[in-house]
């Protein structure tokens, strides 16, 4: 005779209270709920453990999505055995949680001459935060309008700290899934439904468990410290349709351009930990498939009551911008909150100049070429007194002299004067931001 009915009919016989529709004639196909549901909302309410203040600890409910997570972050883990449970191409683990990857705008140095083709997350963040700010805008010509925000690094941040975690109400919301998860235990145990029972305490731990394990890893900033006598690090960070002006030290700089966001492990390079947290899930996954059909209706119905809780606790926590959390802790931790003054330009000619004007660059020729590679006779006159005037510090008024040459078609001489009014227009909106701001170089 089979042992385990036995058992069970034993320990129903000892049940506190009656088990609710206990004469019922069905149950519940939970094949598709346990491990599967909710699993793109545990993902991402797991991504957030670094960043979110006090959430390691607060992951002792019956959270569902345990397969999903499991193959997700069980890729981090460095074996041969890990490598074939969760197959996959690994990462680093700043990666996998979203906290590093993107790839920044290139960067052009305006006394150095370093040029970064692609730079780091933070000047993604960086340049995101800046398109949308709001500006001030410099009348003038409009064809295309392009954003120039001036960034005032005054802050050196440290080689390498901590930044603050954020703060939310995640201890008051968590409350609910973990006193739900006991609750629902509790009454499967009263009913003597120990399937039931068992597997909404194994999620319980699990989840808690890989909470600490996962949220064990120490969420840090990192820079390049730059080599002793370098000069400023001003420059500009470029895309389409912004402009993002930095200036300040090269370290300060630096932690936009080369800085990053990373997550430090105990057990790098390798990742144990990691992995067995995730056969850990593997095998909740597997319990609950195969367990949890064995319970009672009302023990079934306990079960599914605690995912569906615990499911919306999870979609509330993957409802926060992680973008916007990264980019408040970039600005206000690591950066210590820069000055950000932002100007749109009515055309990229205007722009340029402009850019010209507030870094005062070495070579201005050079990173006028790179933003405007316009190469006729008519661009290059235009350019040649356009950088005679930044290198002399010259006003910006212009007579017929300036573009008057023989070899020169009407359609030279048009366009000339309609590129130098930009030019004018870029010196009245550097006057304004001149004014405005308690300007002072930091070259000088």
């Amino acid at each position: 005779m089979p042992i385990i009915p036995h058992i069970t009919a034993a320990l129903t016989g000892r049940s506190v209270f009656t088990a609710p529709l206990h004469n019922a004639h069905f149950s519940l196909d939970t094949s598709g709920v346990a491990g599967v549901f909710g699993g793109e909302e545990a993902v991402s309410a797991m991504a957030t453990v670094h960043v979110y203040e006090h959430r390691k600890w607060l992951g002792w409910y019956n959270s569902p999505g345990s397969y999903e997570i499991a193959k997700r972050y069980g890729r981090l883990a460095k074996s041969k055995f890990f490598d074939g449970l969760f197959p996959g191409v690994h990462t680093d683990p700043a990666t996998l949680f979203e906290l590093d990857g993107w790839p920044g705008p290139n960067f052009r140095a305006a006394h150095s001459g370093t040029v970064i083709g692609e730079t780091s997350h933070l000047a993604a963040l960086l340049m995101k935060e800046c398109s949308e700010m709001t500006s001030h805008e410099v009348q003038g010509r409009k064809t295309r309008p392009i954003g120039v925000t001036i960034a005032e690094l005054r802050h050196i941040p440290k080689q390498e700290e901590c930044p603050a975690q954020f703060r939310t109400l995640s201890p008051v919301y968590a409350s609910v899934p973990i006193v739900v998860s006991m609750v629902t235990c509790f009454m499967c145990l009263l009913v003597s439904d120990w399937y039931s029972f068992s597997m909404i305490l194994l999620g319980i731990v699990v989840s808690g468990v890989s909470c600490l394990v996962i949220g064990s890893g120490t969420f840090l900033f990192t820079r390049p410290e730059p080599a002793e006598g370098s000069p400023p690090g001003d420059g500009i960070l470029c895309s389409d349709k912004e402009i993002v002006i930095l200036r300040g030290e090269e370290a300060a700089v630096n932690s936009i351009t080369r800085g990053r966001f990373s997550l430090r492990f105990d057990s790098e390079p390798h990742y144990e930990n990691i992995g067995w947290c995730s056969v850990l899930l593997m095998i909740q996954f597997i319990a609950q498939l195969l367990l949890i059909p064995q319970g009672t209706l009302f023990g079934q119905m306990m079960f599914v009551t605690s995912l569906a809780v615990s499911w919306g606790y999870n979609l509330w926590l993957s409802a926060f911008d992680k973008e916007q959390i990264q980019r408040d802790i970039l600005m206000k931790e690591v950066l210590r909150r820069p000055q950000l003054t932002k100007y749109v330009l009515g055309t990229r000619t205007s722009m340029v100049v402009f850019v010209l004007l507030i870094l005062k660059p070495e070579e201005p020729g050079k990173i006028m070429n790179s933003l405007l590679p316009n190469d006729t006779k008519a661009w290059r006159k235009w350019k040649d007194a356009i950088v005679s005037r930044i290198k002399s510090a010259k006003g910006f008024e212009f007579d017929q002299a300036d573009w008057d040459d023989d070899s020169f078609t009407d359609g030279d001489r048009k366009l000339l004067t309609v590129l130098f009014h930009d030019a004018q227009d870029a010196y009245v909106g550097f006057k304004k931001y001149h004014r405005a701001s308690d300007y002072k170089s930091f070259s000088s």
